[in-house]
């Protein structure tokens, strides 16, 4: 166990029992992006906000300052000169995440066209592929719309991760790992869910643009 792990424990013990569900998220997550993969995530309500929160993340620099390739640097240098030169000691390395939230135009088209609760299956049978990840949360475990989406992930050779709480409901059952914080309302699920993918999100980029990269 490494020690940013041991430090979270001990930050919050109440998560150890989640320990070997969010190491194998970890694995699986750095897997999917050392492979060029492309990380999806979708929920609902404050779940949604949390899947743009672990986007943004992944997107952009969380506790690292990514800078860019210099061989990126060279051609942004070559092709605009001095002011390639600024945009490229600005722009910061980013891994592959989509918000499947972030698509009003779409999403509205198809809740008002087909059905609601396919919004995410939708985009996932389109945008997804074999190597990719989905990322779902449901703090009960029941979302429809959610457990749609991990079908959609199935069939599209997607692997899998839910994050929830101690309910055990349905869409555990099409999820490769499942993270169940042990809390049973909502509101305090969710407050076991931020530090979760927060340890993801320092965790992989440590991996990819840390002192061991």
């Amino acid at each position: 166990m490494n020690d940013q792990f041991q430090q979270f424990l001990l930050r919050y013990p109440q998560l150890g029992g989640c320990s070997q569900s969010i190491l194998a998220a970890e694995a699986l997550i750095t897997e999917v992006f050392r492979h060029d993969g492309s990380f999806f995530c979708c929920g609902n309500g404050g779940s949604a906000a949390d899947c743009e929160h672990i986007c943004g993340e992944f997107l952009k620099g969380f506790l690292l300052k990514r800078e860019i390739p210099q061989s990126d640097a060279d051609i942004f240098d070559s092709c605009f000169g001095e002011e390639g030169n600024a945009l490229a000691k600005k722009l910061q390395g980013g891994l592959k995440a989509v918000s499947l939230l972030s698509h009003p135009a779409l999403n509205s088209a198809f809740a008002n066209d087909v059905d609601p609760n396919l919004n995410y299956a939708q985009q996932l049978y389109a945008l997804g592929r074999k190597g990719d990840v989905l990322f779902a949360i449901s703090t009960g475990g029941n979302a429809l719309n959610v457990k749609y989406a991990l079908m959609a992930a199935q069939v599209k050779g997607l692997k899998t991760v839910l994050l929830t709480g101690n309910k055990h409901g349905i869409c555990e059952k099409y999820a490769d790992i499942s993270i169940c914080v042990p809390e049973s309302e909502t509101y305090k699920i969710q407050e076991l869910h931020l530090p979760v993918y927060h340890y993801l999100c320092m965790a992989v980029e440590d991996h990819f643009f840390g002192c061991g990269k």
